[in-house]
């Protein structure tokens, strides 16, 4: 039998066609609709009106008929076991109803009021997932997208322009160093301040070489008007011309440079300055070098002056002589030996360098002379040698007494004196420490004499006598022929003539390599900018250079073979081998470096900075710092505008490259041969400047 699903549905039929549904008493019509009529009314108060009377529809196999209207409907007696059985099963099914009619509203409520007085619950924790969802998409981009999503350090404050890490004078004074101790480096291993140094407010790029020698911004370096006026030695005498620093040969400065390099000349026993290379002069050791006049000045001669000094708040004659395009570097004498190993440099020069050499009971004496190679000079000019005044001066004649004395237990050779200048010519032969006539500084043990004294505590014994590269300035090859070494000359130094020769071979392709990619944008036929001068041959926009991991000095070679006016700063890691005397002995200037300590400089010393392999030897080694430390570093020591050549394998190139965008550097990664792994990165740093306040 089938029912209708709602009681208002009259329109809504369901047909049937089985005939067997009549009854055989249904002989008398009249009284069978009454029978009918009755039951239809009992019908329809038992079906409950619910719109889930379809649940309890009637599929039984009993005879029914179909009323007037087209409803069927049962045929059955409440008084039979039939009719008795189908209310039972009616108020089951109406039981069934109610109960799910009760369970069903009480949900509905209590859904209801949970979400009414939980919505700011629900609402905000979703906003949480939601925005944690959105972060993680973030970071998950970043990732995929590589440096291009990576955060930009942000810029370091005002007080940084001209800081150098590990100089603090203020603090070494807090922490007890006194004595001159307190302008000595002292880093600590520790996290870095990771920001970007911005130069000064009126910072210009400096004038090209060899204008830039002369003539240099006044805004650039950290030096007050009164003192550029105020000062007077002849290593000082300077003209301020508006907003620039004049050291031009028309200078009184200049006259006076020249007539002291000719006296020293003199004193050694040559014609002029120009005889230096002649005797085995090539690199000089310029203490407390003023502001790199005398260095500028030999420049001509053929001959490279590093010069050193103390770290200084104001007035640094290191930055000064950096900023003319002259080596420079800062180092102090006072408790630690000198990054360089023994035998280094070919004279010593120390004019009014401020140097106390009879403090300490001459251990001051002892380190120049470690650095001093056999045969060479150690020059000094001071008031204190001046003979009338040391008549009128008993402390200054017992102070020099004791440095003339001291020297002499050195085996340093007294060749002439004049007005303030001494000459001194170190002993080239070893056999010299045996022959002393009074007791002096004993001889260093091979334990204690080491190529590699970084910043070692000051010895007081003599060191370099048990080195194979003991051998008189006069005794080796003169410039330039120093810089190239034959098979028995590179055995000093444990080297192979192939490997020695296959290194200068690829640094000279390496070099053409780089000019040709360089050229176009800073190497230009017309390469003025506006406001400039136009250019005097020979034109070289680059001029200090610094080599991050140096090997032999063949890049330093092949830019001088290939005629660059400029020079390079030759660093050799303390993480891998120690090929510095090397370079050092063919005719270059260097210094051993930790590269995960600052380097010993002002910000903004270098033109162009190369690194090759440096990025993979420092991953071989189990370093504290990170690449971002390194590369924060590089960017305090270049200068704006300077350039970033970095070659090493494609993986850590790549690593590179992602910390360029935080660096805010032009970065682009060329291939260097479709065979090799080597990659190359090249880079220039952008000109920011900092806004007046």
């Amino acid at each position: 039998m089938s029912r209708p699903l709602h009681r208002g549905a009259s329109g809504l039929r369901i047909s049937g066609h089985n005939h067997d549904f009549w009854d055989s008493h249904t002989n008398d019509r009249t009284e069978k609709e009454d029978s009918d009529r009755n039951r239809s009314s009992e019908q329809n108060y038992l079906v409950p009106r619910s719109p889930f009377r379809f649940l309890f529809m009637d599929n039984s196999n009993s005879k029914h008929g179909f009323t007037e209207n087209g409803f069927g409907s049962d045929h059955f007696s409440i008084g039979t076991p039939r009719s008795r059985h189908k209310l039972a099963l009616l108020f089951l099914k109406l039981s069934l109803v109610l109960i799910v009619i009760v369970a069903l509203t009480g949900s509905f409520w209590w859904t209801i009021s949970i979400s009414t007085s939980s919505r700011g619950h629900i609402f905000h924790g979703y906003r949480r997932l939601q925005e944690q969802l959105v972060s993680d998409l973030w970071e998950i981009g970043e990732l995929s997208l590589g440096p291009s999503r990576l955060k930009e350090l942000e810029f370091c404050p005002e007080e940084y322009e001209y800081f150098v890490p590990c100089f603090n004078v203020t603090e070494n004074l807090a922490a007890g160093f006194s004595d001159g101790n307190e302008y000595d480096r002292n880093c600590e291993n520790g996290p870095r301040q990771n920001c970007l140094v911005l130069p000064p407010v009126n910072y210009k790029i400096p004038l090209r070489w060899p204008t830039g020698r002369d003539i240099i911004w006044f805004a650039n370096v950290k030096i007050s008007a009164e003192e550029v006026l105020s000062s007077g030695s002849l290593t000082k005498r300077m003209m301020k011309e508006e907003d620039k620093i004049s050291f031009r040969s028309a200078s009184l400065m200049f006259d006076s440079m020249e007539d002291y390099s000719h006296q020293i000349a003199e004193m050694i026993g040559l014609r002029n300055e120009s005889n230096f290379i002649q005797v085995g002069v090539r690199t000089i050791l310029d203490i407390g070098c003023g502001y790199g006049s005398y260095g500028a000045h030999l420049f001509s001669k053929q001959l490279l002056t590093m010069c050193i000094a103390n770290y200084e708040s104001s007035g640094s004659q290191v930055q000064l002589t950096l900023e003319r395009g002259l080596p420079a570097m800062l180092g102090s004498f006072m408790s630690k030996q000198l990054p360089y190993p023994s035998l280094s440099f070919d004279m010593l020069h120390c004019a009014r360098c401020g140097v106390d050499w009879d403090k300490k009971d001459g251990i001051l004496l002892i380190e120049a002379d470690r650095v001093l190679k056999p045969g060479g000079y150690f020059v000094w000019t001071s008031p204190l040698i001046k003979v009338q005044t040391l008549n009128r001066n008993k402390e200054n004649q017992k102070r020099w007494n004791f440095v003339h004395d001291f020297a002499e237990n050195l085996c340093w050779e007294m060749l002439s004196q004049q007005d303030e200048t001494v000459v001194w010519k170190k002993t080239s032969k070893a056999s010299c420490y045996g022959s002393r006539k009074s007791s002096g500084p004993s001889i260093c043990s091979k334990g204690h004499d080491v190529e590699s004294p970084y910043y070692q505590p000051l010895q007081n014994c003599i060191g370099g006598t048990h080195s194979r590269r003991w051998i008189s300035i006069e005794a080796r090859k003169t410039w330039p022929s120093r810089s190239s070494l034959n098979k028995n000359e590179l055995a000093v130094y444990g080297l192979h003539p192939e490997e020695f020769i296959e290194d200068s071979e690829n640094r000279k392709a390496a070099v053409r390599n780089y000019w040709s990619l360089l050229s176009p944008l800073i190497f230009s036929d017309h390469p003025k900018r506006p406001g400039d001068e136009d250019p005097s041959p020979p034109y070289n926009m680059l001029r200090n250079v610094l080599d991050m991991n140096a090997h032999f000095g063949g890049f330093n070679s092949a830019l001088l073979e290939d005629g660059k006016s400029l020079w390079v700063m030759n660093v050799v890691p303390t993480s891998g081998p120690n090929y510095l005397p090397l370079i050092l002995d063919r005719g270059y200037v260097g210094v051993l470096h930790d590269w995960c300590e600052p380097f010993p400089t002002y910000p903004r010393t270098y033109d162009l900075v190369h690194a090759e392999g440096l990025l993979s030897l420092e991953a071989g080694q189990r370093r504290w710092c990170s690449l971002l430390d390194l590369f924060t570093e590089i960017d305090r020591l270049l200068r704006p505008e300077g350039w970033v050549i970095i070659r090493d394998t494609a993986q850590h190139v790549e690593s590179a490259r992602a910390l360029t965008t935080r660096l805010k550097w032009d970065a682009r990664v060329i291939e260097v041969d479709s065979s090799s792994d080597e990659r190359l990165l090249v880079c220039q740093k952008p000109f920011f400047k900092r806004q007046a306040s």
